[in-house]
C-alpha cells in the first residue's frame, strides 16, 4: 500500500469520525495526525509542528485579544450601539455580515473572526438570540470578504506568487473584487433566507472561559482606562496587520504582542487570558496541518486532481474544466489550508490553460474562489473552527448549510469569471 492510499485511508477515517462525532472532534484530530505518525508518513518533527503553525499563535493571541473586549466592557458597549440599529435576528444577521466582510478584506479572516465573534456572542445572549444561527453567517462573511481584494487571503497571494514565477500577466490588487463583491452580495442574500433556514436553532452553550470571562467582568473591571487600552491595541493590531508587509511584522506576531500588551497592562491578568483560550479549537486546528502536509507531500492531493482531471481531459471545454477546477479546488481546501490548496492547484491550472489555449485568469481566479470556499467543513478554516464550540454545532451542519452554497458558487464563477476574464 502506497504512502498516498495510507493517506488517503487516514483521511477517510478521520472524515467518518468527524460527521459521526464518535469521539471529539479535537481528539479525531490527534488520532489521524497520530496514525500519520505510525504509519510512517510524517516523521516526530512533523507531529506536532501544527502547535507552532503562524495560524496556530494568531489564533492564540487574537483569543487574548479578543476577550479583552468582553472583559473591558467594550463589547458590551459596541453591541449596544449595533442593536440601535439591528433589532431584529436577520437585521442582526445582515450587520455582522457586512462588517465582516469589509473587515476581512483587508485583515485575515481568522484576525476578523477572532475580533468580531465575542461582540456577535454578548450580542445573540443580550438579545435573546441563538448564537448558532449568528456565527456561521460571520464565518462565512469573512471567507466572503477575503476574496475582495489581493491581501484577503493568503489563497489570492498563493496563485499570484505562481503567476510570477511563470511570467504570467498578475492581477491587479483590486481585481478579486469583480467576482469577490458578487459572490458576497450574493453569500449575505443566501444567509438570510435558504441558508437561514438550513443553520441549526439550538441552545447557548457557555464555555467555561466563556462563563469565567461574564463571572469576572464586574463594573469595577469596566474601567474606562481598561477599555482605551483594549480598544488600542485592538486598533494598533489591525493596523500592523493591514500594513504588515510594509511594517515587517508578521501577523502572528502582531498578535502575541498585543496579548502581551494585554496582560502587562492589567487590562486582563494572566489567569484570565489563559481562560480566554478556546484549547479545543486550537487543538484542531494545529493537529490538522500535518494532514495537509501528508496529502501535499505523498502526492494524495496530487493524485486527487489528477484522477478527477483525467475524466474529462483538456478537451471537455472550458466550462467544464472551470467547474472541476472549483470543485477540486473546494473540496482540497476542506482538509487541508485554503494557502496549500491554492498553491497545489496553481500550477495545475496554468497547464490546463495553455494546453487548452486559453488565457489563465479565468482558470486561476476560479482556483483563488475555490480555495476560499471551505464552507462545508469546519476544519476547512480556521473561522469555521473557531465558531464550532461557541455555536455548539456538528460536522454534518456544515454540510447542510455549506454544500448548497458551493453550487451557487460554482454557478457564479462559470457565469461571471468568463465575463471578466474571457476564455
Amino acid at each position: 500500500m502506497s504512502a498516498a492510499a495510507i493517506t488517503l485511508f487516514i483521511l477517510l477515517i478521520a472524515a467518518i469520525l468527524f460527521v459521526t462525532e464518535l469521539i471529539p472532534v479535537a481528539m479525531t484530530a490527534l488520532l489521524a495526525t497520530t496514525l500519520l505518525y505510525l504509519t510512517g508518513i510524517i516523521d516526530e518533527s512533523t507531529v506536532f509542528a501544527g502547535f507552532t503553525n503562524n495560524v496556530v499563535i494568531l489564533i492564540t493571541g487574537m483569543f487574548i485579544i479578543g476577550a479583552a473586549l468582553f472583559e473591558t466592557g467594550v463589547a458590551k458597549k459596541i453591541g449596544k450601539l449595533i442593536m440601535k440599529f439591528a433589532k431584529t435576528e436577520k437585521q442582526l444577521l445582515f450587520a455582522i455580515m457586512v462588517i465582516g466582510a469589509g473587515l476581512s478584506a483587508f485583515l485575515s479572516n481568522t484576525s476578523t473572526t477572532a475580533v468580531m465573534m465575542p461582540i456577535v456572542i454578548l450580542l445573540a445572549d443580550s438579545m435573546g438570540f441563538s448564537r448558532s444561527k449568528l456565527l456561521m453567517p460571520l464565518a462565512y462573511a469573512t471567507a466572503l470578504g477575503g476574496m475582495i481584494t489581493l491581501i484577503g487571503t493568503n489563497g489570492n497571494l498563493a496563485v499570484q506568487s505562481v503567476m510570477q514565477n511563470e511570467g504570467v500577466p498578475v492581477f491587479s490588487f483590486f481585481e478579486f473584487a469583480y467576482i469577490g463583491i458578487p459572490l458576497t452580495i450574493v453569500g449575505i442574500i443566501y444567509m438570510m433566507t435558504i441558508g437561514y433556514k438550513l443553520i441549526p436553532n439550538r441552545e447557548n452553550v457557555i464555555a467555561e472561559a466563556q462563563e469565567s470571562i461574564s463571572v469576572n467582568n464586574s463594573e469595577e473591571n469596566e474601567s474606562t482606562v481598561k477599555q482605551f487600552i483594549a480598544v488600542a491595541i485592538l486598533l494598533g493590531a489591525i493596523i500592523f496587520m493591514v500594513f504588515e508587509k510594509q511594517l515587517g511584522v508578521p501577523l502572528h506576531i502582531v498578535s502575541i504582542i498585543g496579548a502581551l500588551l494585554i496582560v502587562l497592562t492589567r487590562t486582563m491578568t494572566e489567569k484570565q487570558a489563559y481562560r480566554s483560550l478556546d484549547m479545543s479549537t486550537i487543538i484542531l486546528v494545529a493537529a490538522m496541518m500535518p494532514m495537509a502536509t501528508a496529502l501535499a507531500d505523498t502526492g494524495a492531493a496530487q493524485m486527487i486532481a489528477d484522477s478527477v482531471l483525467g475524466l474529462v481531459g483538456v478537451d471537455g471545454g472550458p466550462y467544464v474544466i472551470t467547474a472541476l477546477i472549483f470543485i477540486i479546488t473546494a473540496f482540497l481546501t476542506s482538509v487541508m489550508s485554503n494557502t496549500a490548496a491554492a498553491a497545489l492547484m496553481a500550477p495545475i491550472g496554468l497547464v490546463i490553460a495553455t494546453s487548452m489555449g486559453i488565457d489563465p485568469k479565468a482558470i486561476l481566479m476560479t482556483i483563488c474562489v475555490g480555495a476560499s470556499a471551505a464552507y462545508a467543513s469546519p476544519i476547512g478554516t480556521p473561522p469555521n473552527t473557531m465558531i464550532y464550540g461557541p455555536g455548539n454545532y456538528k460536522f454534518l451542519d456544515y454540510i447542510k448549510c455549506g454544500f448548497p452554497f458551493l453550487v451557487i458558487q460554482v454557478i457564479i464563477c462559470l457565469v461571471v469569471v468568463p465575463l471578466i476574464w474571457p476564455f
